[in-house]
């Protein structure tokens, strides 16, 4: 498998402890710990993806 490329949003600080990572390849959207990038990850079907961060960008948490 090719070496995915990881971005982390622009609203996460350098500080935070609570950082992701997330990659996209054709069929798959890759979410890991930024402070722990060689530890599991989890992989979404895109669909299930985008239903996860609307849903997150309108929840009150």
């Amino acid at each position: 498998m090719a070496e995915l490329a990881w971005f982390k949003s622009s609203y996460s600080g350098n500080e935070g402890a609570e950082c992701i990572e997330v990659a996209e390849t054709l069929g798959a959207i890759h979410v890991r710990d930024s402070k722990d990038r060689s530890g599991p990850q989890l992989a979404f079907e895109p669909a299930a993806w985008k239903a996860f961060v609307e849903f997150a960008a309108t929840a009150e948490v």
